[in-house]
């Protein structure tokens, strides 16, 4: 059986400030797609899929075109699975919709395994010793410098020593540089709005700020041999990944030299069947992978559990940073003084509390 559960938890505190979010103004809620997969024997596995402001369309895509290819079909053989959902749904589109569904379900699926096999997920990718990994702390655009910086403090103050800002304004960046002093690492995510000579010109004025990286620059996101050229001409590092959605698009954005930093985005690029590969690929090209986790359910998990097991030394966990009323995990996923645990349980290793999922639900 495969659910489909929306859920929408308000924003308390600092969040409440942002400008825009997803695609809302004046965004009062983070809304969260998950997917629960029950299996004949009654093993459940837990998934996310990317959706905001699109949840419907993904939703639809779900239980109307990709759960039905998935009933009856042993949950344990994930590749061959997955792959010929892949192939029987590629003529509906490579991305969007239809591949976040896709994703959702081969989170859940490898949650399943885990707790079929009784060990976590990061044991079935190759395991590791490490038992947590460094957050950096995910602001969202609040546009207000004087209230970026109030929750660049915030930040700082929970014991976040890496910071992004979602902010598109020098002054912006100048006066969170200015807060967390020269000591924290900053990087950038401005969601693809410049042109390769806009984007050259801001990387001139962005220079000082000594950014770690600066993330999707430049519009379309497939244009990588732009990417490649500011990442030459540019003077900071390039990080970029989040809409690419197939691993050829991966190839070809390493093989245009387009980024210092990868970031696949479980959730929306095939879930960690199709992670996996891109760790593979990445360090064939020397490149570091940043998954991309702007997530707090299991689409978050996935995302420490592949870094845990596939990351290099340098990885680091996107941490969502904003007061919610409730947690998916309660306090089971959130970080402390920077450092989020890498669970050791079977499958995700947590399960999302049935309380919450019942107070926030979204019933159509």
């Amino acid at each position: 059986m495969i659910e489909v559960i929306v859920v929408s938890i308000p924003f308390a505190g600092g969040g409440k400030s942002a400008a825009s979010a997803w695609g809302k103004k004046n965004a009062s809620s983070a809304d969260s797609l998950l997917v629960k997969v029950t299996t004949e024997g009654g093993i459940i596995g837990w998934g996310e899929a990317f959706g905001f402001t699109a949840i419907p369309a993904v939703k639809a895509a779900i239980e109307k075109v990709v759960a039905p290819l998935c009933i009856g079909v042993s949950a344990l053989n994930i590749g061959s699975l997955m792959l010929d959902v892949q192939k029987r749904l590629h003529i509906f589109g490579r991305s969007g919709a239809i591949m976040f569904g896709i994703s959702a379900i081969d989170i859940a699926l490898w949650d399943i395994l885990g707790k079929a096999t009784g060990q976590p997920i990061h044991r079935l990718l190759g395991g590791t010793a490490v038992s947590e990994l460094s957050c950096y702390a995910s602001l969202i655009r609040y546009t207000d410098p004087q209230i970026l910086v109030e929750n660049v403090n915030r930040a700082l103050a929970d014991g976040f020593s890496h910071l992004k800002l979602h902010e598109i304004t020098v002054d912006a960046v100048r006066e969170a540089r200015k807060a967390a002093g020269e000591n924290v690492e900053i990087t950038l995510d401005v969601n693809c709005p410049w042109t390769v000579r806009e984007a050259l010109d801001m990387s001139a004025r962005l220079r000082p700020f000594n950014l770690r990286w600066l993330e999707e620059p430049i519009w379309p996101p497939e244009n990588f041999d732009g990417l490649a050229r500011l990442r030459r001409e540019g003077g900071i590092p390039i990080a970029a990944g989040e809409n690419a959605s197939t691993l050829v698009e991966f190839q070809q954005m390493l093989s245009a030299g387009a980024v210092d930093f990868v970031q696949p985005s479980p959730a929306k690029m095939g879930g960690i069947s199709e992670l996996q590969k891109v760790f593979a690929v990445a360090a064939a090209n020397a490149t570091v992978v940043m998954v991309h986790s702007f997530y707090d359910g299991p689409g978050l998990l996935a995302s420490v559990h592949a870094s845990a097991a596939l990351g290099s030394e340098d990885a680091l966990v996107e941490w969502r940073y904003f007061d919610l009323e409730a947690q998916l995990y309660g306090d089971a996923a959130l970080p402390k003084n920077g450092m989020i645990t890498v669970p050791q349980g079977p499958g995700l290793g947590v399960e999302p509390d049935v309380d919450v999922i019942r107070s926030f639900q979204v019933r159509s």
